[in-house]
């Protein structure tokens, strides 16, 4: 192997999307690799927690959780902070967007769309205002979650708001998290970077 590799399933979504985003932030040449759901059945067993996304990187062994990863490119590229307590913020904050896809995720396997709309419509009215009314506590004055340079963490909150603002969760309105400015901020600022836009344009 003579460069990074970077295996999830063949979406611009999720935990792997935020991955592949810090790494091209970061102008790391990697491979890409895409995998349907057949192929990913026959690797699960194999990888080190049953998940993905997976990040190989030469001379190294394979390495899981999309947090872990986005910190390793982090720190080895300057997209996470080096003093350690703010770091450690920005690693909370990384986690948080993880709890927030923990809740919202096994309303994706509810086949009962009763369960599924009682559901959804909890998260939206309890869960979700509360989730991003803690995450915007946290965010400074921007435009980035740690001020004025894009970073990992910024990846994450971005994805978990571009994922309710789709719209393509029914039952959860695509303007949930409006109200919540900075949370907002941060997304349209990752939105509007070069690199991401540059991503793309060709994704």
């Amino acid at each position: 192997m003579s460069k990074p590799k970077l295996t999830y399933f063949d979406a611009p979504v999720s935990r792997g999307e935020e991955c592949r985003l810090a790494l091209h932030i970061a102008g790391v040449d990697f491979e890409d690799h895409r995998i349907k759901r057949p192929v990913w059945l026959a690797l699960k067993p194999k990888t080190p927690f049953g998940s993905l996304p997976l990040l190989e990187m030469p001379g190294q062994p394979v390495l899981a959780q999309s947090n872990a990863i986005l910190v390793l490119i982090g720190r080895l590229y300057g997209l996470h902070p080096k003093d350690n307590f703010e770091a450690a913020r920005h690693e909370a904050m990384m986690q948080h967007v993880e709890d927030f896809r923990a809740n919202v995720s096994p309303t994706l396997r509810m086949t009962n769309e009763d369960e599924k709309k009682r559901a959804r419509e909890q998260l939206a009215s309890t869960f979700l205002p509360v989730w991003a009314a803690n995450a915007d506590k946290q965010i400074g004055d921007g435009p980035f979650f740690g001020g004025a340079e894009i970073q990992v963490v910024d990846l994450k909150l971005h994805m978990a708001v571009r994922w309710m603002r789709s719209g393509s969760l029914d039952h959860i309105a695509p303007t949930v998290f409006d109200p919540f400015r900075k949370l907002i901020r941060v997304h349209d600022a990752v939105r509007d970077h070069a690199a991401v836009k540059a991503w793309y344009a060709k994704h």
